[in-house]
């Protein structure tokens, strides 16, 4: 299973650089499960890779993919015995929406597929509303829910992410 992940990243990341770059977005987030996982889960940490078009001033387009990992929680009893719960890894292949009201404020999300990479995960429809707050011409910081409904159970997250971008020889004509 770390062989398609691998696989998958690299593809993704080589897909990007045979364009121009142009709103190639990398980023990174952390965050807390709420809900379904909030017993079995303790912390989620994320990457992501994408690409956005700008069709216009006030909306970007694009489709994204990266990795989302919650750790699992450890319950100890009685300094004598300790039960590790599983952790949740997922691969989310998403189309992107951002609607720019200012200059540095953004909302829109993301919606697509999960699939789920640990025995037992099957993942499931992922979306992720979020606003973002840009910081200065290449930097954002963002905060999202994030949702995958699964067979059985809702992955539910709040997250803080930091994402980059690499700006395209057009932006600087």
């Amino acid at each position: 299973m770390i062989r398609k992940v691998f696989f998958l990243i690299v593809f993704s990341i080589s897909f990007f650089s045979i364009s121009a770059q142009e709103g190639f977005k990398i980023g990174a987030h952390a965050g807390l499960p709420i809900g379904d996982y909030n017993d079995s889960i303790s912390i989620v940490a994320g990457l992501d890779v994408g690409y956005m078009w700008a069709p216009n001033k006030l909306l970007d387009l694009g489709i994204k993919s990266g990795i989302v990992h919650g750790f699992a929680e450890t319950y100890r009893f009685e300094q004598t015995a300790s039960i590790k719960l599983p952790s949740r890894q997922f691969v989310p292949i998403a189309a992107s929406v951002r609607i720019w009201l200012s200059r540095s404020f953004s909302f829109g999300g993301d919606v697509g597929q999960a699939l789920g990479l640990n025995d037992g995960n099957e993942g499931g429809f992922y979306y992720r509303p979020q606003f973002g707050f840009q910081m200065g011409a290449q930097s954002e910081v963002n905060f999202s829910y994030t949702a995958i409904k699964g067979d059985d159970a809702t992955w539910t997250t709040l997250t803080l992410g930091f994402v980059y971008t690499f700006l395209s020889a057009r932006h600087f004509r």
